[in-house]
């Protein structure tokens, strides 16, 4: 944390990370990625879920629109 009390938000998470997030499964993440609900980026070997797609699957969710 910097000295103006500012936090730096991740772009990209972890699958662990992104179910803990969400509050629900590591299967239902891989899941989500699967029907194109949340995006990913792909680092070599590495599969991260971007925080972008997070909030606009939760909006979506919230507003009733799939």
């Amino acid at each position: 944390m910097s000295s103006t009390g500012t936090r730096t938000v991740a772009l990209l998470l972890r699958i662990p990370e992104a179910a803990d997030l969400l509050a629900i499964g590591r299967s239902t993440v891989y899941e989500l990625i699967a029907l194109g609900h949340l995006e990913t980026v792909h680092i070599g070997r590495s599969v991260r879920v971007t925080t972008a797609s997070i909030e606009a699957f939760v909006d979506r969710e919230r507003s009733g629109q799939r």
